[in-house]
């Protein structure tokens, strides 16, 4: 089946639905759901207590799931289709939700990302929800003209008359261990070049149903990124509530005084590890930014977080060249010139096809960012200690 004939399919399947979403108690629902028309919106939730009442320990894919279901739930012109998703796809991301929702509202599709882009764009356009899969990101490119030229300037061409609010595309992203370069890659930075959308990359269960939830609710398309890595082996206690966490907002993961390490993706839990090796080894504070989102980004945030400690360093899976952490560098660099005492370094993917067998290679693991750490700092290990010590007997001393 052709893509042009697979949207005409779309449409005519989801027409009846559509008609019946049009009533004015169905478009109050629907208005509700998206917390964007009526104002309703609950409080962002950016970190959860441990042992918070209400909460359920669930990893990254259960997590999403359970934000799909409340879109099912709360918003009754949501649908969601793609590659596999009536079978609960290939990560289980949608296990279950086409046997509570029914075949109307959850079903499988053909091989053709640009009919499955094609038909969410035509949907979301008629006012209604449109929750689409694309299984592995690295087949997002198919789709990258009716992403980027249709969705992307729906409002724009339309003069404000329709857009495509209510269309998020979810794809798995990032490296595996066993992926090779047709299931490993990061196209985040494509997408960030594109005025119109938003572009979303999560790290952890939490914020993956908040981002979820606010994308679903969105009143512009969004890509919504989640590194595969983590669907089984990030684990939080997530609340069961909805919630949101706004698109557009970053987050302080780890506070700290010395250098400011900006990532998304599970390259955040790659600055965790190393902000604690740098603490242990070289005295040093490391503050860890997520940014959550990359189009549009927090760059208050950023800026803020390195007028403070006067060093940066962005990393990132995707290739270096062109990657979106140099728009970061970029801002940095225009806003922070005179706060900055090195240059800002970057740690990123090499500009290669993703490797199989050199796959750790490839990565921007914990130990090269130690090195660039090290570089940034500008100050040798032993040399670095005996500074510190000598501050810390000088306070005490003062005491």
């Amino acid at each position: 089946m052709t893509p042009d004939a697979m949207q005409a399919l779309g449409v005519r399947r989801l027409c009846k639905l559509a008609a019946q979403l049009q009533t004015p108690r169905a478009r109050q629902a629907r208005d509700w759901s998206r917390g964007c028309a009526t104002g309703l919106q609950q409080p962002p939730l950016l970190a959860v207590e441990p042992g918070e009442q209400g909460t359920k320990s669930m990893n990254l894919f259960q997590a999403i799931n359970d934000a799909l279901r409340l879109s099912l739930e709360t918003d009754p012109s949501a649908i969601i289709f793609g590659e596999d998703v009536a079978f609960g796809g290939v990560f289980r991301c949608t296990t279950g939700l086409r046997e509570k929702f029914g075949a109307d509202r959850v079903f499988n599709t053909p091989l053709s990302e640009q009919g499955i882009c094609g038909m969410a764009v035509g949907y979301a356009s008629s006012g209604c929800t449109a929750i689409a899969e694309i299984q592995f990101a690295d087949y997002i490119y198919p789709a990258f003209d009716q992403l980027t030229n249709e969705a992307a300037k729906f409002r724009y061409r339309s003069g404000g008359q329709y857009d495509c609010g209510g269309l998020v595309v979810r794809a798995p992203c990032g490296a595996v261990g066993h992926g090779g370069h047709y299931h490993s890659q990061s196209p985040e930075a494509y997408f960030t070049h594109t005025p119109g959308l938003k572009v979303v990359m999560v790290r952890d269960p939490i914020s993956a149903k908040g981002l979820l939830r606010s994308a679903v609710r969105c009143k512009d398309p969004v890509v919504f990124f989640e590194p595969k890595a983590l669907y089984r082996t990030s684990i939080a206690d997530v609340p069961v509530r909805d919630y949101e966490i706004p698109l557009g907002v970053g987050q302080i993961v780890r506070s700290g005084d010395d250098l400011t390490l900006v990532a998304w993706g599970n390259q955040v839990n790659v600055c965790l590890a190393v902000a604690e090796m740098a603490e242990q080894e070289l005295q040093a504070s490391c503050e860890v930014i997520d940014l959550m989102s990359l189009l549009p980004w927090d760059r208050d945030l950023v800026m803020n977080s390195v007028r403070k400690t006067g060093r940066a360093i962005v990393s990132h899976e995707a290739p270096r060249t062109s990657g979106f952490g140099a728009e970061i560098v970029a801002s940095i660099q225009e806003h922070c010139f005179y706060s900055l005492e090195a240059p800002v370094a970057r740690v990123t993917g090499w500009d290669t096809p993703f490797p199989l067998v050199h796959e750790a290679y490839y990565l921007p693991n914990k130990y090269r960012m130690f090195d660039s750490i090290k570089q940034v700092l500008g100050v040798h290990d032993d040399a670095r200690k005996f500074v510190k010590s000598v501050l810390r007997d000088h306070v005490v001393a003062q005491l």
